[in-house]
This record gives C-alpha cells, structure tokens and sequence, in this order.
C-alpha cells in the first residue's frame, strides 16, 4: 500500500504530521535546497520525539558526488536512529563509487536513494543501488522553480521506474513539488509512497510552515490502512472517496458519467503487415459512470479525475504494437475499471489514417460487483499495518 511521506523541518511540523496522520515523517529543511539536511541533534530529537508512532527519515543535504563525504554524512545520520536516510545521487562518473562506499551501512540501515527528474542517469543505474543493497528509491525534482514531477516525465515512465524497482528488490518513491491532483494519478502505479512539501503548505510554498488543513486533505487522498472492525462501523462516504466500493444503495447520491473526448495519440497498431514498425493516429472517447459520494464536491476526494482515464491510454500505448483495435478498447475499460468507484464505461477507438473516415469499435463494459469489492480493499482497506515498511529519468 502506498504510504504518504510529509517533509518536515523541526518538532512542531512533526506534530502536526504526527496528528494528520503521515506514514512517514521526513526530515528536510526546504530552505537549504531539495534534500536539505536538518542540524543532527535535532533529527535525533525528532526521532526520540515520534518514539516509532510513525516512521522516520532524514535527507542528507545536497551533497557533492565525492564516495568519503557521501559516507561520512550516512554514517552520522546512521546515528540518529532514524528509521530510513534518503540520498541524493546526481548524475556522474562517480556515483557507482558513492553507492558503493555506503554498502556496508546499508546491511544495517535502510537507504534510500534519490534521484532527480530533471537530470539524465544512465540506464543500468537501478541495478547500481539495488548491487550496494539500497532499500529504495525515489524520483525528485532538483530545482523547484522549474515544474512538477509530471512535467518533468510521463505517468507511463514514472509506472515503469516503480515496475523496474519492484523487479529488483527496491521499494520506490515519488516526490517533486506535487499537488493535489497529481495524487490519485501517481497512486494508479502503486508507489510504496508518495512525498510532499509544498502541498502541504498554505499556497504551496514549501518554505512556509506545513499547515494542518492543506496536509489534511493530501492525507485523505491517500487510502489507509483500515482496522479489522472496518465494516462494523463504516463510514461509506469517506471509504468511497479513498477507493471502497460501497453499495449505491448506502450513498444514495447516484452516479456522475466523466468523460475523455477526441483524444488523440499516434499508436502502434494493426494486424496486416504493413501497419507494423510504424505509428497511426487513433481517436479516444471514454464515457465513464461514477459512484458520486458527496451532493457538494469540493476537492480531489470527491472525484475521479479524466486525467487518469488519459494516462492509463498513454500508458497502455506505450507498451508497444497491438494487434486489434477491440484489444486496446478492452485494455482502456479494464484499466477504467480498476477504479471500484467507476460503474460502468464506454470506449470508442477509432483508427483515423485507414480511410476517408475514421473505422474503430464502440464497446460497453460495467464492474463486478465482488472485484469491485476486492479492488476497494487492496487500495483502501487491507494491508500490513501503518508503520511496517513501507526506465528513470532520461
């Protein structure tokens, strides 16, 4: 289950992230840069303060890509008894040799390594981390005045950076000054947790104070671990809002259609030999019916965003050839589908460059009830516990 990361800089944001909820409480100082380190002494503070409620992590500073400092700074923040150390690693002939000298400590102390959307790695450069028994890794973003994470790379790149790193052991990570809305986007990819700063501050300004009610609502887009006794005293509004599928009978507000119109991507596709090795132009529509869980919806809670229905057609695209039109429209409604709040849905894939017109397949699928249910419970409501543990940039 993803957990939520909240970046906090001394004692009193940790409270307040401690109160909202976080998974993971992250110790930055915003204002020395994207991995600014907090003064030792106080991570340790910290880390006595939170007394394993929560876990803990701690940035090591923007450090030079030079094997001994990279050590040297692990190693004392090895000290505070933090639970993981978040490493930035930027792009260099020397960063094999830096993930390589803290090896040792990585027998005993969870490390994470960072890297930064807008700087290029090579490609093996998973395989570095997870060879020097790093426990993640994550994806940032450098400098904060040049966009967010998605701006930076594609949701069908970002779902592959998580896949490569669950393939070879490691746990991954999103950060780079997200909002709101990027949050059920990244959440379809399953990361092991999302980080936030900014969003958690009044009018995203990550060096102001985190405030209570901005950090409120990003906690509540991110589902829960729920108690064994869940369904004893279930509040069905709010487990629909973080992806239960309640009967409609328990909501009683009916059902909204979303839809995507005229979107239009070049995609590998056809079965004749001639529609090989080459792209053509295809057309979207995607009408979808979903379970509304509030009369009044004022954020991202109370939604199911268009934007996921286009990034799960980027990413299916990005995949490669497919032969048949119908099995890219039943791709599109099954990924559609995966969200327990969607009730029924309608594709239109229409191949554009074939003809005077366009040619294509209208489809309607609706959700299983019982998958539903189990979909809800993956994303919502089973898992280990709040405090168990929780291609790249080119």
């Amino acid at each position: 289950m993803t957990k939520m990361l909240a970046s906090v800089r001394n004692r009193q944001e940790a409270e307040v992230a401690l109160q909202i909820g976080a998974d993971i409480i992250d110790l930055k100082e915003p204002s020395r840069g994207a991995l600014g380190a907090v003064e030792t002494k106080e991570i340790a503070e910290i880390v006595a303060f939170v007394k394993g409620r929560r876990l803990t992590s701690a940035a090591s500073g923007d450090l030079p890509m030079d094997a001994e400092a990279v050590r040297a700074k692990v190693e004392e923040l090895a000290s505070t008894g933090v639970d993981f150390i978040k490493i930035g690693f930027l792009p260099s002939e020397r960063l094999a040799d830096c993930a390589t000298a803290v090896s040792g400590i990585a027998a005993r102390q969870k490390l994470v390594a960072v890297l930064f959307a807008d700087h290029m790695y090579p490609v093996n450069v998973l395989d570095v981390f997870a060879e020097a028994g790093f426990h993640g890794v994550m994806i940032d973003t450098a400098d904060k005045t040049k966009g967010r994470l998605l701006q930076h790379l594609s949701t069908d790149r970002i779902g592959t950076f998580v896949a490569d790193c669950h393939a070879r052991g490691l746990t991954s990570g999103l950060a780079g000054s997200l909002e709101a809305p990027d949050v059920p986007r990244l959440l379809a990819y399953n990361p092991d947790f999302i980080g936030f700063r900014g969003a958690l501050c009044s009018n995203l300004e990550r060096g102001a104070a985190i405030d209570r009610d901005a950090a409120l609502k990003v906690r509540a887009l991110i589902p829960e671990e729920q108690p064994a006794d869940t369904q004893s005293r279930v509040d069905y509004k709010l487990l629909a809002a973080r992806g239960y599928f309640p009967d409609a009978s328990e909501l009683g507000l009916g059902t909204d259609k979303i839809f995507v119109r005229d979107f239009v991507l070049p995609v590998e596709i056809g079965a004749y030999s001639f529609e090989h090795g080459k792209t053509q132009r295809m057309r979207f529509d995607v009408t979808a019916d979903v379970l509304r869980v509030t009369r009044n919806p004022e954020d991202m809670r109370h939604v199911v965003s268009y934007d996921i229905i286009m990034d799960g057609i980027r990413s299916l695209v990005a995949r490669g050839h497919v032969e048949l039109v119908e099995t890219l429209a039943e791709q599109i409604a099954a990924f559609v589908l995966e969200n327990p709040r969607v009730t029924n849905v309608v594709v239109r894939a229409e191949k554009l460059e074939l003809g005077p017109g366009g040619v294509g397949v209208i489809i309607e699928r609706k959700q299983d009830r019982q998958n539903a249910v189990r979909a809800g419970e993956r994303s919502g409501g089973q898992a280990a516990g709040r405090q168990g543990q929780g291609a790249l940039p080119s």
